[in-house]
């Protein structure tokens, strides 16, 4: 998922709103006719060696400031595509969920899925999409394809974290916290989280 600062900025922003696509039928039309080339050409950016690097930095380094660029070149590597297509599509996609249209950003996140089954950060986004419509089970689906192709993808960890909590399933939260500050130790959220959670979970298992 997105990061924690971005549900919150939805959730003060307050109530969704759905806006029927007319051109959807048109736009999925020329997608189809376009996914060839997609999956000829391209490769999920999860897979771009570049990661393993930038994992092994943000791993190693003390300084927050450097902590913050490094993951934020590693949310421009899972974002990034070979496909102009894709790349439009995710462009529309953020423009919708950050004017809250939310119901157009599904539309859109459904036919990237489908095209692109194997682009991680399209099922993190339609995760995200999923979280802030309220229908959770559907957002942890789409959290474990994104972990099954991905599983450092501390965004999409968080994201479950937080999914969790709002269900109050505390054992189930705090595991989540703990799996992202495994792969990104810079997490304050989560580990503000993992403190509050922890003598929780604790004394339920007495």
């Amino acid at each position: 998922m997105t990061p924690h600062r971005r549900f919150r900025l939805a959730e003060r922003r307050g109530g969704f709103y759905h806006r029927p696509m007319r051109c959807l039928p048109q736009l999925f039309g020329l997608l189809l006719a376009l996914a060839i080339t997609w999956t000829n050409g391209a490769r999920a950016d999860q897979n771009d060696p570049r990661l393993d690097g930038l994992f092994v930095e943000l791993h190693e380094t003390d300084n927050p400031h450097k902590a913050r660029l490094i993951e934020r070149s590693i949310w421009g590597v899972w974002l990034a595509s070979k496909s102009p297509t894709l790349e439009l599509l995710m462009g529309r996609v953020v423009k919708a969920m950050g004017t809250q249209k939310f119901g157009e950003a599904l539309a859109l996140l459904n036919t990237i899925v489908t095209i692109a089954p194997d682009y991680a950060e399209g099922w993190n986004k339609r995760a995200t999409v999923y979280f802030l419509m309220g229908q959770y089970q559907q957002s942890i689906a789409d959290v474990e394809r994104t972990l099954d192709l991905e599983p450092r993808h501390f965004g999409a960890l968080s994201g479950l974290g937080l999914i969790y909590n709002r269900l109050k399933q505390d054992a189930d939260a705090l595991d989540a916290y703990e799996r992202a500050l495994k792969v990104n130790p810079h997490l304050g959220h989560a580990e503000k989280e993992v403190e509050r959670l922890s003598p929780k979970v604790k004394g339920k298992n007495i």
